[in-house]
């Protein structure tokens, strides 16, 4: 079924190129200060713009790249989980890069954010997923996941979505990211908030629906 979807969203080529870069081992790559992340992580990271002062909230922070990433950039980032054992994850990555003071770490539900409407410069909400552009570091992830679960997960990742939004200023940004490749988790999702969407990055995304794709096979990265 994985093969059918991703052809059908993708167009068969890519679909059977990106599957074929997935079964490639997957490179190490680590940030300058020793932390372990995919490069196309790092990208999402850097594409939502936080700089030094701003309020930040990672909605779906663990285990912590995204949240110490802008907490690297200069941003105080509010980095939450709905799952208390995956929260610690996030407080001793943040605790290791000498980051606890600007990293405030707290078990949360996404979908009811226990924050005000309108506080945060900006949002991030890389959204629990079918992971299926990570089957190079998640080889299990073809078997775990069903076919079922990808519109389960689309229910999630829009519910989420609309809590984020209430949480940006005006003017302010929100990203929404997942690593997979279906289009019903991707440009399907994005479709439901009727925002202006921010201009698609460059090479080596493409753009997607509003937004943009990261194919494996682009850049030997995570599908995003």
């Amino acid at each position: 079924w994985i093969v059918d979807r991703l052809a059908a969203d993708l167009g068969e080529r890519d679909a059977l190129d990106a599957l074929e870069a997935m079964d490639a081992p997957a490179a190490v790559v680590e940030r300058a200060v020793g932390y372990v992340q995919d490069t196309a992580s790092q990208w999402v990271a850097e594409l939502v713009g936080a700089g030094p002062g701003e309020r930040v909230a990672d909605l779906a922070a663990a285990p912590g790249g995204k949240a110490t990433a802008l907490a690297g950039a200069g941003a105080w980032v509010a980095a939450s989980d709905v799952r208390p054992s995956r929260v610690g994850l996030v407080r001793a990555n943040a605790e290791r890069l000498g980051l606890a003071a600007t990293v405030a770490v707290l078990a949360a539900d996404g979908t009811a954010p226990p924050y005000r409407p309108a506080s945060f410069d900006r949002v991030l909400l890389d959204a629990p997923c079918s992971g299926l552009g990570t089957l190079r570091r998640r080889a299990d992830a073809r078997w775990r996941i069903d076919e079922p679960a990808v519109e389960r997960l689309a229910g999630l990742q829009r519910r989420l979505l609309a809590a984020g939004s209430s949480l940006v200023r005006p003017g302010g940004t929100l990203v929404y990211s997942v690593c997979t490749l279906t289009a019903a988790e991707g440009p399907g999702v994005a479709a439901t908030l009727d925002w202006p969407a921010l201009a698609p990055p460059g090479a080596p995304w493409r753009p997607w629906g509003s937004g943009a794709l990261l194919l494996p096979q682009a850049a030997g990265t995570d599908a995003m």
